[in-house]
């Protein structure tokens, strides 16, 4: 890697979260629970990973989670992030007669819109439109933006890259990856979403000798860049493996750790391409886990560290060209050494909520009837949020699939994962967007 300037700042600790809220939720009488409210600030969460540190009751009324509100999200596959009392995500939204991508910022608990900040065209070659027989449609931008503190950082589907100040939507400073760095997009176009942690923003954008690449998040001037591995769908992940704060990244190449202060690289795991790769990768302690879709497979990893030298030794890899033990872009979660997630390729509405151990690929259990949307975990609950907006609690563990409740969220298609801030659930679609109260009420033991 060449690294540009120090970027002064950067001291990340394992189990860093970005910009929590730490204030908690009030402590009522007559058997309710005490929520921690944190943030959702970008892509799978504070902590990178998926999970949430609040609490989900596991009494849902029958009719139902209550909407706070509703609101037009038209087109696109982003999620909300969700952070100092805002909503940000991605739509498409004609401007002055043309289709553009819009990074859109809700107030949190009303749903008003704030402001709107055009991006690039909403055009795309493709890879959106798809779906059920009566719930296709909805191409649209593909990424989520990153909340920090009091900026916003939006990457289009043609790899423009916005700093935005999050009160007033006005911009601090803007990157055309393509020009200024020579970035060579993919097709079906950009579907990443930036990675902010510290005073680092982090992407992969397929420039020559510089595909890797972190950016001070305050001025946009790369800190430093370097590799040459060709972009995929897929968004980065930041993970302490050994002791070390590193960036995952999972390119055409296959899996390639930096570490995050310097770029260096660490490790890399080999790993077909095909047409498109949209999963993250996932870390469990030693071990990391990937998946592809189009007849790749998955596979995980044992990572492995002597002196400052780094290993990636293969623990087991399905190549699987019955696309049955793989993710297509929905990202599991992982608690316990057992991955949980939807699995499966093109199974629109029928596609599996899956049980897998993550150290031998072995499947525990399989629930059909998903789809390709997503998952968070809360505790020991699972949130599946299925491809026609319809939220379901899961209890997580190896032994079996056992609901706990369910209840509809929005309508249209939704190919990604709900979000948990403070208390509520926020949902979105390519028709949609919802804020859903929990209800307070501890579950009866």
């Amino acid at each position: 890697m060449t690294k540009l300037h120090d970027g002064s700042g950067h001291t990340q600790r394992p189990g860093f979260r970005s910009r929590s809220l730490l204030a908690a939720a009030a402590l009522a009488l007559g058997g309710t629970m005490l929520l921690q409210a944190t943030d959702w600030p970008q892509y799978r969460g504070p902590t990178h990973d998926g999970k949430s540190s609040e609490k989900i009751p596991r009494n849902w009324p029958a009719e139902g989670l209550k909407a706070v509100w509703k609101v037009p999200t038209p087109n696109g596959f982003g999620v909300f992030s969700v952070s100092h009392g805002r909503a940000f995500t991605l739509v498409s939204r004609e401007v002055e007669g043309t289709q553009r991508e819009i990074l859109l910022a809700l107030d949190a608990k009303s749903g008003k819109e704030l402001w709107a900040y055009p991006l690039g065209l909403a055009k795309y070659d493709g890879g959106g439109d798809s779906g059920e027989e009566d719930n296709k449609g909805g191409d649209g931008p593909r990424s989520t933006p990153a909340a920090d503190g009091d900026k916003v950082y939006a990457l289009d589907a043609h790899l423009l890259l916005a700093c935005v100040e999050a009160d007033s939507g006005k911009t601090v400073w803007s990157k055309d990856l393509i020009k200024d760095f020579g970035a060579k997009n993919i097709g079906w176009q950009n579907a990443a979403s930036p990675l902010i942690e510290g005073d680092l923003l982090y992407l992969c954008c397929g420039a020559p000798d510089g595909s890797l690449m972190a950016l001070d998040k305050k001025t946009g001037t790369p800190v430093w860049k370097g590799e040459s591995d060709q972009m995929t769908h897929s968004s980065p992940l930041a993970a302490t493996i050994l002791g070390v704060r590193q960036v995952v990244f999972f390119t055409q190449k296959g899996l390639v750790s930096a570490d995050a202060k310097s770029g260096k690289v660490l490790w890399r795991y080999g790993f077909p391409y095909k047409v498109s790769t949209a999963a993250s990768p996932v870390v469990s302690g030693d071990i990391v886990y990937c998946s592809a879709g189009y007849g790749v497979g998955s596979g995980a990893v044992k990572i492995a560290k002597a002196g400052d030298e780094f290993t990636a030794t293969e623990l087991w890899r399905e190549s699987d060209a019955k696309n049955h033990l793989m993710n297509h872009w929905s990202t599991p979660i992982v608690k316990d050494g057992y991955l949980y997630g939807m699995f499966g390729f093109k199974e629109y509405g029928k596609g599996a909520l899956k049980c897998v151990a993550i150290a031998t690929g072995k499947e525990m259990w399989t629930e059909a009837n998903f789809g390709p949307a997503g998952v968070l975990l809360a505790g020991d609950i699972l949130l599946a949020l299925n491809d026609r907006g319809q939220l379901v609690m899961v209890e997580a563990s190896p032994t079996a699939c056992k609901e706990l409740g369910r209840s509809p969220a929005v309508a249209g298609k939704c190919w990604n994962h709900p979000v948990l801030s403070d208390g509520r659930i926020y949902v979105r679609s390519t028709k949609e967007g919802a804020c859903l109260e929990l209800s307070l009420t501890a579950a009866k033991k």
